[in-house]
Formats: structure tokens, sequence, C-alpha cells
């Protein structure tokens, strides 16, 4: 007996979707909430919102940076300190910088402990920059999509790489007040 193989259908070609509106809160000068918008058109009319963001240490105080993918819509192929992004509709500052460790690094650590907020001028957009520290220490696995090369620097080092021009420019203003707020120098290294 002869088995005779069915062919299957080839299966349509399908459209590929648009990209769905990331929700975010519009703050405004004194972060306090006046509506809920699409990210994008809070960056394109200059409306602040929020950011979360983390410094991440290694046990012996090291601070991670990394290098942003080159398909990234903001600051592709440049360098970075902090790991983070935008505060979805009604989460903490906390909840989200532990949501974006998750997304970008794979890991799930204690909730960061909160340091600062304050009105980043942002280079493409204000935002409420909301600064977080956390210690590592279980390996990371960072999405390629985000993340194309790290590793962990010391703070004379990371203020060295910091005065480059590949260096995220709004990093810096977070990395100088970091330092004067003494936050630096391991301060959260156990």
């Amino acid at each position: 007996m002869t088995t005779r193989r069915r062919e299957s259908p080839e299966l349509p070609e399908l459209p590929e979707l648009p990209e769905l509106p990331e929700l975010i809160e519009r703050v405004d000068e004194q972060d306090r909430v006046v509506g809920v918008v699409d990210r994008a058109e809070a960056i394109s009319r200059h409306w602040p919102h929020r950011v979360a963001t983390t410094v991440c240490r290694d046990p012996q105080g090291r601070i991670l940076v990394h290098r942003r993918a080159d398909d990234m819509s903001r600051f592709p192929g440049q360098y970075n300190w902090l790991i983070g992004g935008a505060v979805d509709v009604g989460e903490t500052y906390e909840r989200a910088a532990a949501r974006e460790l998750a997304e970008e690094l794979g890991v799930v650590p204690d909730v960061p402990r909160f340091l600062f907020k304050y009105l980043c001028r942002g280079e493409i957009s204000p935002y409420w920059l909301g600064l977080h520290e956390t210690v590592l220490r279980d390996p990371i696995t960072p999405d390629p999509a985000e993340i194309s090369w790290y590793g962990w620097l010391t703070e004379p080092e990371l203020q060295v790489m910091a005065r480059r021009r590949t260096f995220v420019s709004d990093g810096r203003e977070a990395l100088r007040r970091y330092l004067d707020k003494g936050s630096g120098q391991g301060a959260s290294v156990r």
C-alpha cells in the first residue's frame, strides 16, 4: 500500500500588525498625573512623563554598564549605566524598576531601593527620572533586543567612560547626581 503524502496548503502571509501605543501617565512639573497618553506623543510634544531606572551593582561594588542595541528607538548603540524605561499607567517607580530589570536583564531581584527622583530635561523629552539601586548576586541574561554588550566597571572606570560622546547624555546628569548625593562608593553593597 502506498501512502500518499497530503500536501498542506500554504498559509497566507499575514500583514504586519500596527504597533500598539505605549500608554503612560503624563505628569506636570511637580510629578502629578494630568492624564494618560501614548509615550510617543508625550515625547513628540515634550510632555513630562515618568521613567524608572536602576543602578545595578555586583557584590564587589562594580556597576553594570551596557551598550544599547543598534535598533533601539532611543539612544541606539550608545552606552549607559542605568537599566530602565517608562513607568506604566498606575505603576509605582519601584515596581517599574523591578519590571524593567526582569525584562532587560532576566533577573527578579528584591524590589530595587529607591534613591531619589528629579525632573530630567532630557535630550529627547523631559521626564521625571526615578533612580533606584540594587545588588545583583545571580547571573544576568540580557535581552539582545535591548542590550548588545555589557560589563562591570568600577566607579572611576565609569566616570571615564561617561565622558565619551557615545555615552547616553541623560545618563551623565544622573551619574553626577548619584555621586553628588553620596549614593556611590558602594553605599548599598552589603
